[in-house]
């Protein structure tokens, strides 16, 4: 079973057991949460697809770590012009691992 749920304006494809890696989220290490914006089921070749939203769906999670994405660099220079500007950015994310799936 799996389900395609929207968490920080992205959508992520989660099955039982998994680990991923969403936008931040306020939550301590070990708490339990439950995402309600859930949008497609499926399990097998049977698919419930949501209008946006799929009625009495939701995921639950546990809060396993919070960190720090590797840094993007960004450079931005003009030829000619005597213009460089260098920035870093490091985001910043919630590690989630999907407990159950209720449909």
């Amino acid at each position: 079973m799996y389900a395609v749920i929207k968490t920080g304006g992205k959508q992520y494809r989660v099955a039982v057991g998994e680990k991923i890696k969403v936008e931040q989220i306020a939550a301590d290490v070990g708490q339990e949460i439950v995402i309600d914006q859930v949008l497609a089921v499926g399990n097998g070749a049977e698919l419930k697809v949501g209008t946006p939203l799929v009625s009495g769906a939701a995921v639950k999670a546990t809060v396993v770590a919070h960190g720090k994405h590797d840094k993007v660099h960004i450079f931005k220079m003009r030829r000619r012009k005597h213009y460089q500007k260098r920035q870093g950015h490091r985001q910043q994310f919630t590690e989630l691992q999907i407990g159950a799936i209720t449909a």
